[in-house]
């Protein structure tokens, strides 16, 4: 080891408390970036691996009943590569130990095990056999919230019959790799919604659909352009009441997977920035003064023959080790907080396998950023090391320039003690060093506060959307629209003290180039289950006529109030009307578009017509509701505004409080780097001054007081 290195190891043990802060500092940023980045790649992996293994389509199209001969004409459509006609129905279960009903969409697949399009993947027990229309498939999120094992079996009421399936095995599809009914819903309800993979010749002759199909889903050719082949099968299935083609970015449980790999990466740049660009700043508030106070140093050893490469060398490695260090750190922190973080996403994501999956391009990227940052830290300081003359070195620093400080110009300096005028002056003296160290405790707070925002605002978006906009105990949905008069039936089940219609009608809305496929929910102007607020908590009056749509909805078709935008329906005889948009409101879940459920039903030119209904529920005769609705046909999807948000505080505090311990220690370790360099600096600049007012008469105290004063003035 030559002197200049033995010299460089006895300055990091010198300066030890700076360089173990600021090496954490680096840590936090690299692992930040490990633990995003690494997350990212394991879950783009498994992702892209998953579909392509499984076949997940790439269009999808539900209709109201087409013939199984017309599967060769949708093959022929140019792009398609392959096509599976299916029977897709979702029906009311009765599943042990739960009191409530559940729903469950029923999937068909061939009683044959072969290759096709969202293929399941059996993770227990095999395959339905032919010929036993009563051996179902159930997907694992459904088995293991209800506790389901092989063997067991589950009524639903199937096109008006009673029937018990058995359950044979348990499966995952890359159609539901996260598991919602559709779109709108922000988190599962695993308990009460499943899916249920039954044979095409049971489901077929069930429901009348021997020969026929109810949905299509398609893969597509290399180059093939997505709107050209939904454009030509909307045309081919629009008279077998077809409700619209959409591609996969708009297929529900994929755009959600995609939207938290997308945040990822977003993740992966923001925090390591954060913590990597305060990590630099540090170094060169470090080095800098390490350089100022070593000018004599530097000065011999440039008489003693040492050149400048040399000299900008000893100060460059001074940062290399200790971001080597905090990167090291970084790295192993990063991997363990990122295999974590992989392990929390099966909980929400059913994959066969969640392999985690670091790279080593990963691991080098995160070295050569951390380098990076040491190196536009030290340009400045190794500069001024490598270009000061020897005779100069020698000299001691000139003195600081003293001038009045604003407050003294100002008059005002009779308010403040001598410590205070002290303590003033230098943080005028150096409003730069200030800034950034006020700029670094700053973001430190600015991280602590966000965690806690994201625990604020799922409190209120819990209170805005399930207690004031949605009010109602329960919402049932019929299998097809009913009339009115059915909602007087609805009234008299047992424990009903109050019901709202509601009806529902597929669509796409279009306005100039712009579309968005929903649906339009036809609702009462003044009813109480369902209310339309803006951010204010403010009503908002719904017209005769005209929709009102959430404003996340009218940002996306870039309309306001008063346009007209154009609805295209995918329902009956399919009619496209120009509709004026009538007001905007603030719900945080979803994106909805609302119309007086008269309007609705004359824009349809129909007769008074309803999906379903709103209920508000006696608590107390709760059980035998549900027993009743379990036996009623017409009814195929029951949800309860409890177990909605119960669903949504159980999945959400868990990610919420993961991410604030993270944020948390990461303000502490940041906001602890800042102050302590900051103390040392000053302490190091100031110790002949704090010396000198000792021997002047000033206390320890008052000397404490003049050099803590001052960081806390900038904390």
């Amino acid at each position: 080891m030559n002197s200049l290195d033995r010299k460089l190891f006895r300055d990091l043990w010198h300066a030890r408390g700076q360089v173990i802060a600021i090496a954490l500092v680096v840590a936090c940023g690299i692992a930040s970036f490990v633990m995003a980045r690494s997350a990212y790649t394991s879950l783009t992996l498994t992702q892209n691996t998953y579909y392509n293994e499984y076949q997940f389509a790439e269009v999808f199209l539900s209709l109201k009943r087409a013939p199984e001969t017309l599967k060769t004409q949708i093959a022929d459509i140019p792009g398609v590569a392959q096509t599976q006609t299916r029977i897709v129905v979702d029906v009311t279960l009765d599943v042990p130990n739960l009191p409530e009903p559940a729903t469950g969409r029923l999937i068909s697949i061939p009683e044959q095990q072969i290759s096709i399009l969202n293929k399941p993947f059996i993770r227990k027990g095999r395959y339905i056999e032919s010929g036993r229309g009563n051996e179902v498939l159930i997907s694992e999120a459904f088995a293991e919230a209800n506790q389901l094992q092989l063997g067991d079996t589950i009524g639903a009421i199937i096109n008006g019959k009673w029937e018990r399936l058995k359950i044979v095995g348990i499966a995952l599809s890359p159609e539901y790799v996260y598991e919602v009914r559709g779109a709108g819903e922000l988190y599962p309800d695993n308990k009460r919604f499943g899916i249920i993979w039954m044979g095409r010749d049971a489901l077929g002759k069930a429901y009348d659909l021997d020969g026929a199909f109810n949905n299509v889903t398609l893969s597509l050719s290399p180059g093939a352009k997505e709107i050209e082949v939904i454009t030509q099968l909307d045309r081919l299935l629009e008279r077998y009441g077809g409700l619209g083609a959409y591609g996969r970015e708009d297929q529900v449980s994929h755009q959600i997977l995609s939207d938290e790999i997308k945040g990822l990466e977003i993740m992966a740049t923001l925090l390591p920035s954060i913590f990597l660009g305060i990590a630099a700043f540090l170094l060169n508030v470090v080095l800098s003064r390490l350089v100022s106070t070593q000018r004599e140093q530097i000065a011999v050893l440039k008489a003693f023959g040492y050149d400048n490469f040399a000299i900008g060398l000893h100060y460059l490695k001074f940062v290399l080790i200790i971001v080597t260090f905090g990167s090291i750190l970084g790295i192993l922190g990063g991997l363990w907080l990122g295999r974590g973080l992989t392990q929390l996403y099966t909980q929400f994501y059913k994959f066969p396998l969640l392999r985690y999956d670091f790279s080593p391009r990963v691991l080098a990227t995160a070295m050569i950023v951390s380098y990076a940052a040491a190196a536009i830290a030290s340009f400045m300081a190794v500069s001024k090391a490598v270009i000061l003359p020897p005779a100069q070195g020698m000299r001691p620093e000139p003195p600081a320039k003293f001038k009045p400080t604003i407050i003294e110009r100002l008059g005002l300096q009779r308010f403040f003690s001598v410590a205070g005028r002290i303590i003033l002056r230098n943080l005028e003296r150096k409003p730069i060093q200030a800034g950034l160290s006020i700029f670094g405790i700053s973001l430190a707070v600015a991280i602590l506060i966000s965690g806690n925002y994201i625990l604020d605002a799922m409190n209120y978006l819990m209170d805005f959307q399930f207690r004031q906009v949605q009010r109602e105990d329960m919402t049932i949905v019929f299998n097809e629209p009913r009339p009115s008069r059915t909602r007087y039936e609805v009234a008299n089940l047992p424990g009903v003290i109050d019901s709202e219609p509601f009806r529902l009608v597929p669509a796409r809305l279009r306005f100039e180039h712009r579309t968005y496929r929903t649906a339009l929910t036809g609702i009462q102007p003044q009813g109480e289950f369902r209310r339309l607020m803006d951010r204010n908590l403010h009503s908002v009056y719904l017209p005769s006529d005209g929709v009102v749509m959430t404003t996340k909805l009218a940002e996306i078709l870039g309309v306001k109030p008063g346009d007209i935008i154009t609805v295209e329906v995918f329902e009956a005889n399919r009619p496209v009307r120009q509709v004026r948009v009538a007001g905007l409101v603030d719900e945080l879940l979803g994106v909805q578009a609302y119309i007086d459920i008269k309007a609705l039903n004359r824009l349809m030119r129909e007769g008074a017509t309803i999906s379903g209904a709103y209920l508000a529920v006696d608590s107390h005769m709760a059980d035998r509701l549900y027993t009743q609705l379990k036996q009623i046909p017409a009814i195929t999807g029951i949800s309860t505004r409890k177990a909605a948000l119960n669903s949504f505080k159980e999945i959400s505090a868990e990610s919420i409080k993961i991410m604030n311990t993270g944020l948390v220690i990461f303000a502490c370790i940041m906001t602890f780097s800042v102050v302590y360099n900051s103390a040392r600096i000053a302490l190091s600049e100031r110790g002949r001054e704090l010396a000198s007012l000792r021997i002047m008469g000033f206390t320890k105290a008052e000397v404490a007081f003049i050099l803590l004063g001052e960081q806390a003035m900038l904390i």
